[in-house]
């Protein structure tokens, strides 16, 4: 029996077949439908039939049956084949699946007859035999080691007479998000009609499924771009169902259905594409048995402005398809452009031509334009000049940087396109990357994008990890047009960049990358890696981003032995699981390995490259992955083995961990001190809370002044009015609820939302609910009342202290705390709602109004009125006769107010103050009456009875 394995990228042509061969197929596969086991296959065929069956050369595959267990993004995929043969001779038999290239195969089993054959991974001798080397050298292929390609698995036996072959294959994944959705794909290619036929995907996600779809099946030409033009409905014979957090696809055509999608049997890619519900929230941090993985995914944030630069391919080689395709993507691209980016373009050969010589321009109607007719007047002519073309982009994008007052949140990048290798000027790809790398300083990144099959696949991918940008490749076809858009429309839309996250060094090893200079819309970033302190319950998480505008810090403790909320054992789809694999823990060391490879590629040491390969290697042993540096070679079990079973892996799933909110910004600088954070919060007297209770201190006169307000729901109240000076303005919303029973109001309001107001140095506005922050300088950042936070800027800070209070900051002068009060179990006549304290009130000018702000540079007095109306002023030491004192009031401009002593909580309830209490909505105490505090809307600056203005 002759046995081989091999490894190869790329895909394989199906040569033609003639109908007569078709004819026998199907009618051999009606026959054996309901077949399984090699006695069978002799059964009666019509004699037409066993004349066409001699025309068949190969065994007949009757069985083809994937299935796929996704939890958390990471994939289990397990591949089963059956091929039987039923000619009077050994056969070939020739099990071939396409996987994708960034999958790691982790078993392959393969029965024959009554021997079972296994692999086993084993690592890779530096220097391998020549039969070795020929086995498994890898075929030139656009491909290969491509992380949009595909890799072809192929397993070729030879199969006794009247006897079957099984093959069993499985590989993991972790799911990359592309697109704002995650793209499972399944090629069902098993070159022939099969009598049974079976996808099957379950998925689990624990933050919740949304927009789940399964386009139709895709063939090679359409790898990529990840559209279908026209129907856009699921393959024949496709079931979908889906609960919040579970999916289950399946795919089971007959052989007349596989028939009408494809008679030679290349059906295409099955493909299941999703999201994950983020709500607030864009981060999810999962830890279980001593591992942690943490996806972070930012939502609600503005586009950063960008600066780039096109560099295009147009030597001779472009000519015909590539070059109108390119065309045709660009000048899509230049549309999509925003008015506050700006760009420029470069065309290159053996000469280098740039459209606007020494600077970029703004994205105008007519720039555009010009932009398009530069781009349409292409020629394809000379040779290939890469190292002098990514030289002068650089030059281009380092100027631009040095002289221009550019935008300090815009981010800059190269995107760099061509269809051959080096042919004029350096053509050494050492000096090319020396060069490039040298040139770009780590300032910007570079996008790498290769057409065809001559490309330097390596130096392009090279290219780009070394400066922090991806790689592309594309086949020369008729979508490449779509391929192309599809890949800027990735990188089109930078959020953040600079982001860091950070875990305590004495609670974490072995984390995987946690730095990264750009993140783009739609994608996702992923960190993993090892518990140190088995002994925490907790995992304190920190994400910072900083820019000229402004710095944020945000924080969130993670359970660690959380009950399990994602366990599949009893899900319906997920039970026949029989493996007890941890699935994060795997995910940890997917990305340990690609990390290393990657390092791998990028140094030029070789005692460097030797230590990452023994690494990768060693890692790659231990967890079973077929990489690089690793090899799977078949053994034979025992005689008496039990042939392959289809041995599903069902993940552990238990912990998973909370979530982490949004940001934005870049890199934190260093040295920032963190005590800070841990200091109680000040809040002074002077306050609005309650139904709502509003308090005065007046700290020189050592007393406190209180008033009720009642309002109506819906009311917009003016906390503190001094736009014009300080440039700062506080209005409160009134929310309703049913009065207590017995009492004597006949409903009672709350603070639903406070907006803070700022129009100096610069405008910005903050929107505060229970629930969550809206803060808005020009950029809108959504954060969680749930999840600690600190955002500053030049001249505000924001800090969010989870489920607790809000401190607003203003030019470090003024500052106002707002408490959150959240009730478990609220009774019919409580709400959610703020409090409003004011801390710090130096910042505020003389003039400064509202229902708060007239009081806080005003003395009030306190005097003891007489029946005649006469009245001599109260001593400080005087106050504990004046306390049961009907007639005491207080002299406020002028005017005398009634008052009687009271006690009011504050602080959340927990503390009391004794104040002076004013009635009847504060008459006389304050300035008009309460319906001059109404703002006409959340936004309404009105410094004056009467006046309205907004920011």
């Amino acid at each position: 029996m002759i046995l081989w394995l091999c490894l190869c990228w790329g895909f394989s042509p199906s040569a033609a077949q003639p109908d007569s061969e078709l004819m026998a197929r199907y009618l051999e596969e009606q026959l054996l439908a309901d077949s399984s086991i090699a006695e069978q296959v002799a059964r009666r065929v019509p004699r037409q039939a066993k004349f066409l069956q001699r025309l068949e050369t190969r065994p007949r595959m009757s069985e083809f049956h994937v299935k796929s267990t996704i939890i958390s993004r990471y994939a289990f995929t397990t591949v089963s084949c059956t091929m039987v043969n039923s000619g009077s001779e050994a056969r070939e038999g020739v099990f071939e699946m396409q996987i994708p290239a960034a999958a790691f195969i982790s078993n392959f089993t393969m029965s024959i007859g009554n021997k079972t054959y296994y692999g086993e991974v084993k690592g890779k001798e530096k220097k391998n035999s020549s039969d070795d080397k020929a086995r498994h050298k890898k075929p030139s292929s656009p491909t290969d080691g491509r992380e949009n390609g595909y890799e072809t698995f192929k397993a070729s036996v030879f199969i006794p007479r009247k006897m079957q072959a099984r093959f069993l294959l499985h590989y993991e994944e972790l799911l990359q998000r592309r697109l704002g959705k995650y793209e499972y794909t399944v090629s069902v290619r098993p070159q022939q009609l099969v009598g049974r036929l079976r996808v099957e995907v379950n998925i689990l996600e624990n933050s919740g499924i949304v927009s789940l779809e399964v386009p139709p099946l895709r063939n090679s030409k359409q790898k990529g771009n990840g559209k279908v033009e026209g129907d856009v409905s699921p393959p024949p014979s496709t079931v979908i169902g889906h609960t919040k957090t579970l999916a289950k696809v399946t795919f089971n055509p007959s052989v007349v259905e596989q028939t009408r999608i494809a008679r030679n049997g290349i059906l295409g890619d099955f493909i299941i594409r999703y999201d994950v519900n983020r709500e607030l929230s864009v981060g999810d941090v999962q830890i279980l048995n001593g591992y942690f993985v943490h996806y972070f995914a930012p939502t609600d944030l503005p586009p950063l402005p960008k600066n780039v630069v096109f560099v295009l391919d147009s030597s001779a080689s472009m000519v015909g398809t590539k070059l109108k395709q390119t065309k045709e993507a660009l000048f899509t691209i230049l549309q999509d452009l925003r008015p506050e980016d700006h760009f420029n373009i470069i065309g290159f050969s053996n000469r280098i031509k740039v459209w606007q010589r020494d600077r970029l321009v703004p994205v105008t109607p007519n720039n555009i334009r010009d932009a398009k007719k530069y781009i349409h007047n292409m020629s394809p002519t000379g040779g290939t000049n890469i190292n002098g073309a990514l030289q002068t982009g650089a030059k281009l994008l380092n100027d631009y940087i040095a002289q221009n007052d550019i935008d300090a949140r815009s981010v800059s990048l190269i995107i760099f396109l061509t269809d051959g290798r080096p042919t004029v000027g350096e053509t050494q790809s050492s000096k090319i990357l020396s060069n490039t790398k040298d040139a770009i300083r780590d300032k910007f990144c570079l996008f790498t994008i290769g057409i065809g099959n001559d490309v330097d696949h390596k130096l392009l991918e090279r290219m780009a990890l070394e400066n922090c940008g991806m790689t592309r490749h594309f086949q020369e076809d008729e979508d490449a047009a779509s391929h192309l858009k599809g890949f800027y429309d990735e990188i089109g839309t930078p959020l953040l960049s600079d982001i860091r996250v950070d875990y305590p060094e004495d609670d974490v090893e072995q984390v995987t990358q946690n730095f990264f200079p750009n993140y783009f819309n739609g994608s996702e970033i992923i960190i993993a890696g090892k518990l140190i302190n088995r002994t925490s319950d907790k995992l304190h998480v920190e994400v910072t981003a900083s820019n000229s505008k402004k710095y944020i810090l945000l924080k969130t403790d993670v359970a660690i032995d959380l009950p399990s909320r994602n366990d599949i054992r009893g899900v319906p789809g997920l039970e026949d699981g029989k493996g007890d694999n941890n699935y994060i823990e795997r995910a940890w060391s997917y990305l340990t390995i690609k990390e290393l490879l990657n390092s791998r590629l990028k140094s030029d040491d070789s005692r460097e490259k030797d230590h990452l390969m023994e690494k990768a290697k060693s890692m790659a042993l231990a967890y079973n992955f077929v990489t690089p540096f690793t090899v799977l070679k078949m053994r034979e079990a025992g005689l008496h083995s039990e042939p392959p079973q289809e041995d599903f892996i069902s993940p552990s799933t238990e912990g998973i961990g909370e979530k982490l909110q949004s940001l934005q910004g870049h890199k934190a600088p260093p040295g920032i001190r963190r005590e800070k954070d841990k200091q109680r919060i000040k809040i002074s007297k002077t306050s609005a809370d309650g139904d709502p209770h509003f308090v005065i201190d007046f700290p020189s006169s050592k007393f406190s002044v209180c008033f009720n307000i009642d309002g109506e729901p819906g009311d917009i109240l003016r906390l503190v009015s001094d736009h014009k000076e300080s440039g700062v303005t506080v209005n409160g919303q009134l929310i309703g609820a049913p009065a207590p029973p017995n009492g004597h109001k006949k409903h009672r309001t709350y603070f639903s939302t406070i907006t803070i107001l700022s129009n100096k140095p610069e405008r910005s506005y903050l929107e505060i609910t229970p629930k969550r922050v809206i803060l808005d300088d020009g950029e809108r950042l959504v954060l969680s009342c749930g999840r600690s936070a600190v955002v500053r800027s030049r001249s505000l800070e924001v800090s969010i202290c989870a489920y607790s209070n809000i401190t607003v900051t203003i030019r470090d002068t003024i500052s106002f705390v707002i408490l959150i009060h959240h009730y478990k179990k609220p009774a019919p006549h409580q709400r959610n709602h703020l409090g409003f304290y004011i801390s710090n009130s130096k910042g505020l000018s003389s003039d400064s109004h509202g229902l708060l702000g007239q009081f806080l540079n005003h003395e009030v007095k306190l005097l003891q009125e007489s029946l005649n109306t006469s009245h001599q002023q109260a001593g400080q030491n005087q106050t504990e006769v004046l306390k049961a004192n009907p007639t005491n009031a207080l002299k406020v401009k002028g005017r005398l107010v009634p008052v009687v002593w009271k006690q009011r909580r504050i602080y959340n309830g927990q503390q009391e103050v004794d104040c002076w209490f004013a009635k009847n909505n504060a008459d006389k105490l304050i300035d008009g009456s309460y319906k001059d505090y109404l703002a006409s809307h959340p936004f309404d600056t009105g410094t004056s009875f009467g006046t309205i203005n907004s920011l």
